[in-house]
């Protein structure tokens, strides 16, 4: 069986109680922490940055996964491995140097990730795949939580999952946006590895029992 990874997005937690949501996904089967961090340019709309990472990374017991909606990323690599990342995932739209990021975040000890934005084809990726330990495929446009997902990914997780087998990459694909109970499985029939949830699960009357359904779903 498939172990799709949940990955619930802490962007749409309680922030006035955001201890008791980190220990909700640390108690729940959620397998990562996802982390949009965003400066108002890149995206428009601001969330939060280096404090609230590192009141996070004290209190998370699993992987912190996290997603920089920012223009010129390199500036703060070193500073997000400090705070506790564990992955990092920087936009392609936003790196005149691809290759170059890609290298500095994985000297930092980190996981390397691309994000791409939904009008952004897949095949931008071919000359970086191997060099990619994660690719996230935004399903809505980025900046906002809450918005419909976008039908058009189900095609491009196929030809991203198509590149990555014949490149003979080690990447996984992470799925972030609109993800519900109703799109998740075919999302990983498509080929699908972490599934990014945040208002279906924080918006949810039980967070812990919606995650372990959607780990149950996934199971294929």
């Amino acid at each position: 069986m498939k172990n799709t990874l949940i990955a619930p997005s802490v962007l749409a937690a309680d922030f006035a109680n955001l201890q008791r949501d980190i220990e909700m996904i640390n108690t729940s089967e959620a397998d990562w922490f996802h982390i949009d961090i965003m400066d108002g340019v890149f995206v428009p709309n601001i969330s939060f940055g280096m404090p609230v990472l590192q009141a996070i990374s004290k209190h998370a017991q699993k992987t912190v996964d996290v997603h920089l909606m920012i223009v010129d990323p390199d500036r703060y690599i070193k500073t997000f491995a400090s705070l506790g990342a564990n992955i990092l995932t920087v936009h392609y739209e936003a790196c005149t140097h691809l290759h170059r990021t890609l290298q500095a975040i994985k000297a930092e000890g980190m996981k390397a990730g691309v994000a791409l934005n939904p009008h952004t084809n897949v095949s931008l990726l071919e000359d970086v795949i191997k060099d990619i330990d994660l690719v996230c495929l935004m399903s809505v446009n980025p900046g906002f939580g809450g918005q419909s997902f976008i039908e058009n990914t189900y095609i491009k997780v196929e030809k991203l999952k198509e590149l990555i087998i014949r490149k003979n990459a080690p990447t996984v694909i992470e799925i972030d946006g609109g993800v519900t109970d109703k799109n998740a499985k075919q999302l990983v029939q498509a080929g699908a590895d972490v599934l990014v949830a945040g208002s279906f699960v924080f918006g949810a009357k039980n967070p812990i029992q919606t995650i372990a359904d959607l780990k149950k779903i996934t199971a294929l």
